[in-house]
């Protein structure tokens, strides 16, 4: 299999949340220009069934564009950057392994979600005993570097500082807190910005399902968080 990591590209991810947009292992996470203008003019499902007839192109550029929302959607779960890392490489072998048989019956990405997220709940489940809560930043943007960017304030006092720590510690408490779907939607919801059909398709919920629990989800966290509001 190690064969496979060095031979079709895409399959190393790079070390760090924060690595460049440059090369990622054995992918180039920028394809050349004039790839990004092909590519461009076809879907994520087009450039995949590409990939099923031999486009090794086509894959590296789905790797590329995909790979860092990917990462962060693990981290989010797992929180464990090189865990993370570990997860979003066999996502995308999963990916290769599995272009032969793809069906553009869903978007490409809503098709990737699926594959991340079952691998993170198998993660989770089979790691349950030996990981500490999982945290979530809920309140903070993604930077280009991967990393939460720090919040300019105009001279915050000491109160307003404590106060603003204490409801992120909170956020990150309750959310992690939530079952595993419902912090799976949140997620979904908020970050990837996956309306309630394409989270749905992932979960395997249908749209009114899909909705159900996303309202239950939030409305858990305005109970819990109401005191800071």
């Amino acid at each position: 299999m190690a064969s496979l990591a060095i031979h079709n590209p895409g399959l190393t991810l790079g070390q760090g949340l924060n690595a460049g947009r440059g090369s990622v292992g054995s992918v180039t996470a920028s394809p050349p220009a004039a790839e990004r203008v092909v590519e461009a003019e076809r879907t994520d499902a087009e450039v995949m069934l590409a990939v099923a007839a031999g486009d090794e192109a086509g894959y590296t550029y789905l790797v590329g564009k995909y790979h860092r929302a990917i990462i962060r959607f693990l981290f989010r779960m797992v929180h464990n950057e090189a865990v993370a890392e570990e997860l979003a490489q066999e996502v995308f072998l999963r990916v290769y392994r599995s272009r032969e048989s793809y069906r553009a019956e869903a978007k490409f990405s809503t098709w990737l979600y699926r594959i991340a997220t079952n691998l993170a709940v198998n993660h989770a489940r089979d790691t349950r005993y030996e990981r500490t809560a999982q945290v979530v930043e809920l309140d903070v943007p993604d930077s280009d570097s991967g990393a939460a960017p720090e919040v300019a304030d105009d001279d915050p006092n000491v109160e307003q500082q404590l106060l603003r720590e204490e409801r992120m510690a909170a956020i990150r408490a309750q959310v992690a807190a939530l079952p595993e779907r419902q912090r799976m939607a949140v997620l979904m919801h908020k970050y990837q910005e996956m309306d309630y059909r394409e989270i749905g398709e992932v979960l395997k919920l249908s749209e009114s399902a899909t909705k159900s629990l996303l309202f239950r989800a939030y409305q858990t966290l305005r109970e819990t968080l109401k005191q800071y509001n």
